[in-house]
């Protein structure tokens, strides 16, 4: 057998053509479709890779994905030379569909399935991503939920199976964690990944237990906060000459208030994006494009970096330093904040930088552009939502702000200052309103 290669079948095609993997077995030729696509304008079929063409803005991910996939392939070549097993078609196919998370491996019971699903993670699909793989912060909650289900067995003294993943320990194991004192919306996240698990587990007709459908997820609306213009204001304002790593957190947040992308999006910007006084760029969580309008305060950060963007950091990074930014720029106002944890309602109040997250950034473009009355239909296509329903979760608007929301647009109408001028004249003729 030689070394595998990568193609794809159609050079001439106009439209994103499938990767495949190219193994050969003496006269034999085994062809893999991976779940990796790109334009063949793209391609360059010398090297076997996408070309380092700045108008291909997954370039990066798609070749690390390649490099990742032949070192699992030599990898298993290895091992199995090693073992002195015969590496067939057959073998190798059943290899790529289990790296693939086409397939499960062996036949599993709860607990290694589980185990199996977590480190799969870094090769499945989602389909509610757009054909990626599925992110780390998902993997890792995957993760977590398993340790809690460990521990649930320690506490309970019992040891969990497909069959056993019923209503009645579906409400043990909340209360458990209720009384690990985890927080509703934590729980959720656990319950959901439980769920997930399962669901997969069915389709891979593991087991034909559904009483996981049957299981109620409760949540509690998310309390995080948004910067208003006035606090981006001061913010723009402030003098961070003194630390060239707040300075430069500071600018990429701002960058993401002014578009309403996601930190994953908004931090990898580049003059490909860029175009007609417009961004357009392929959002990575959903695969979906949007277009938003250059703001002026990008354009002026756009400015002072030379035309590009401050150099990008890890999130984990950036949140750190971003805590740093506000509080020394005085965002120190109290808010209060609720939580339900151990089945308890607790109100904690914190200064407002300690909320303040890169995710705010896309909060903060929505809430301030909801205020200022500007249409949400038209919020939801620069910031692709899909739902009202979704998007409203993001709006952070008071009862007071929405009143005084009604009263600019009465205002604004004329109606207001004629129904005081009525109440009046009719004050002083002493009639009824």
């Amino acid at each position: 057998m030689k070394n595998i290669k990568f193609m794809i079948r159609n050079m001439e095609a106009e439209t994103e053509q499938t990767i495949c993997v190219v193994s050969y077995f003496g006269k034999s030729t085994m062809m893999y479709a991976t779940p990796l696509r790109v334009e063949p304008l793209f391609w360059d079929e010398k090297k076997e890779c996408v070309k380092n063409s700045k108008y291909c803005a997954n370039k990066d991910e798609i070749n690390g994905a390649l490099k990742s996939i032949e070192a699992k392939i030599n990898s298993f070549i290895a091992e199995s030379t090693t073992k002195g097993e015969l590496i067939t078609k057959d073998t190798l196919r059943n290899f790529l569909d289990t790296y693939f998370g086409k397939k499960i491996a062996a036949a599993y019971d709860f607990h290694s399935f589980f185990e199996e699903f977590i480190r799969l993670c870094d090769t499945r699909v989602s389909p509610r991503r757009g054909g990626q793989t599925i992110d780390y912060k998902t993997k890792r909650e995957y993760a977590r939920t398993y340790y809690y289900i460990q521990e649930y067995e320690k506490k309970r003294k019992v040891r969990l199976e497909f069959r056993n993943i019923n209503q009645p320990f579906f409400n043990d194991f909340v209360a458990f964690l209720q009384e690990l004192g985890l927080s509703t919306n934590t729980i959720w996240h656990k319950t959901v990944s439980l769920k997930a698990v399962m669901k997969a587990a069915n389709e891979q007709e593991l087991t034909d237990n559904t009483k996981y459908q049957l299981f109620k997820n409760v949540s509690e609306e998310s309390q995080a906060i948004a910067l208003s213009e006035d606090e981006l204001d001061m913010l723009a304002r402030f003098d961070f000459s003194h630390s060239a790593r707040l300075e430069r957190t500071r600018d990429l947040f701002l960058v993401g208030c002014w578009t309403g992308l996601r930190f994953s999006d908004f931090t990898r910007i580049g003059e490909e994006n860029i175009k007609d006084g417009m961004i357009t760029i392929q959002q990575q969580k959903t695969n979906e494009f949007v277009t938003i309008p250059l703001h002026p305060v990008f354009l002026r950060i756009l400015e002072k970096y030379n035309g590009n963007l401050p150099a990008n950091i890890s999130n984990q990074k950036f949140n750190d330093n971003l805590k740093d930014v506000c509080r020394e720029a005085g965002l120190t106002e109290h808010v209060l904040k609720s939580i339900t944890k151990g089945g308890k309602k607790q109100t904690t109040v914190y200064e407002k930088w300690q909320l303040v997250s890169s995710h705010t950034a896309r909060r903060s473009f929505a809430t301030n552009l909801y205020k200022s009355g500007f249409p949400s239909i038209s919020i939801m296509q620069i910031t692709g939502h899909k739902t009202e329903s979704s998007f409203l979760k993001y709006i952070k608007v008071t009862k007071e702000e929405h009143a005084k929301m009604l009263m600019m647009h009465w205002q604004k109408n004329g109606n207001l200052l004629k129904v005081r001028k009525q109440y009046l004249d009719t004050s002083r003729l002493g009639g009824k309103f």
